[in-house]
């Protein structure tokens, strides 16, 4: 008969052998898909679940409630297929921690207790960007990156109990007061671009970055409050409130010159990027993301599978978009990627800047990204005609508001039009004005 401790032996090493299946990205490799999740047992009735899944993997924290019953949570993306960043995507060991805390925070409700003391603004930023990733059912990689670059180094490891007014006030201040970050290649020292602080419109410029940052910290730590409920007052930003009058919107568009001159420097495979962008206004991401089936030769259009907010739009084309996008898509299978790179394979994030400038300087034309090009759409769209109302069902905004505010004034007849139709008369003239509406009696 085997002693006591030669069993606590045996399934020490069982443990063991269980964790060693999941502690690195080789042996998970090795792990089959199926719908039982595989386990590592952390403490009595204390568990970390890894999920194999068919594109990412998932972390799950569980516990035992009794009654053969458990609670899980989801903690983030295993690093299977891409780096770790300690926000949404974790390895073994911070999947270990984040469930050791989220093991802390349940024993906290059960004693009633709102929220745990060491729960941080890391970890609420965290829970954010998982959040945004599957109410809008798709990577966040734009918040995940101003959250790694410009939250985590000064606020991360603040305690959401221990956060002030006054921390988040210095916070967003220096945000404003810092040089501008320049791309910089991983592994390679952070570049950072020189300003003149007493330019006023370079101060503008960084009160506007600045106060857009500040709207995803206070989005996220919103989130804490109302939605997980891991602290229970707001008091330490509510009340900071965003640089005034720095947002006015300054659109940058290329000219019917300028258009000619940079597609005409465009290499063959960017060349076509360009041309899709300048006749759909679609963003890089949209476009990049397109297959051949995505376009619709009979009914003239393109179909956006998911905009920048989470939601899909058919993007209607003129004679030119048709025949660009029928050209395009002739001779090639429905599934295939729309647009290639010319060694055959999809454009990934980021791969339009390198060719865009390199496009940009032959043609001698300053100021301009890709985003430009979709400007550039809007802009001339609007100068031909077209109403703010279709533009922004174009673009892919939620309402008008947004389109209004960056292109209404490219449009001259836009105002003119809406005061003469809503203006009234009082019978004044002989022509007819709007009907005045009779005070309610």
């Amino acid at each position: 008969m085997c002693s006591y401790p030669v069993i606590g032996y045996i399934l020490d090493m069982a443990r063991q052998a269980k964790s060693a299946q999941l502690n690195s990205r080789s042996s998970r490799r090795n792990l089959k898909q199926r719908p039982k999740p595989y386990s590592a047992k952390l403490f009595n009735g204390l568990f970390l679940d890894y999920y194999k899944g068919r594109k990412d993997s998932t972390w799950y924290a569980r516990r035992y409630v009794g009654n053969a019953e458990y609670e899980r949570g989801q903690l983030g993306i295993a690093d299977d297929l891409e780096d770790s960043n300690g926000i949404n995507v974790l390895s073994f060991d911070e999947a270990q921690s984040r469930a050791r805390e989220w093991f802390t925070r349940k024993a906290q409700e059960d004693t009633g207790e709102v929220h745990g003391g060491s729960f941080t603004v890391a970890q609420a930023m965290a829970e954010y960007v998982s959040h945004l990733t599957k109410s809008k059912r798709k990577p966040q990689d734009r918040t995940t990156a101003i959250v790694k670059a410009h939250i985590l180094p000064t606020l991360g490891n603040v305690e959401l109990v221990k956060l002030t007014h006054g921390k988040v006030k210095a916070w967003r201040d220096g945000l404003a007061e810092s040089a501008p970050r320049l791309r910089t290649r991983p592994g390679k020292e952070q570049a950072y671009r020189s300003i003149d602080p007493s330019d006023p419109l370079q101060a503008r410029k960084r009160q506007a970055t600045a106060n857009r940052i500040l709207t995803v910290l206070k989005a996220a730590l919103n989130y804490a409050k109302s939605e997980s409920r891991r602290i229970a007052t707001d008091a330490a930003w509510v009340d900071v409130k965003p640089f005034r009058k720095v947002d006015v919107p300054k659109v940058r568009f290329l000219s019917n010159d300028e258009v000619t001159a940079v597609v005409g420097k465009c290499d063959p495979d960017f060349q076509s990027l360009v041309k899709g962008a300048l006749l759909t206004g679609c963003r890089y991401g949209e476009l990049t993301a397109m297959t051949v089936a995505d376009f619709n030769f009979k009914d003239g259009q393109v179909y956006i599978a998911q905009s920048k907010n989470g939601e899909s739009r058919y993007v209607d084309l003129n004679d030119a978009g048709i025949e660009f996008f029928h050209q395009l898509v002739t001779g090639r299978k429905p599934k295939e990627t729309l647009f290639l790179r010319s060694i055959g394979k999809a454009w990934k994030t980021s791969e339009q800047f390198r060719p865009m400038n390199a496009a940009c300087e032959a043609a001698k034309v300053e100021g301009v990204t890709f985003h430009i090009l979709r400007h550039t759409y809007a802009s001339h769209a609007l100068m031909a005609g077209m109403t703010i109302e279709v533009l922004a069902q174009q673009l892919g905004h939620k309402d008008t508001r947004i389109t209004t505010r960056h292109y209404a004034h490219l449009c001259p007849t836009f105002k003119q039009e809406s005061v003469r139709q809503n203006a009234p008369s009082f019978g004044f003239s002989s022509k007819p004005g709007p009907v005045l509406v009779a005070k309610a009696g």
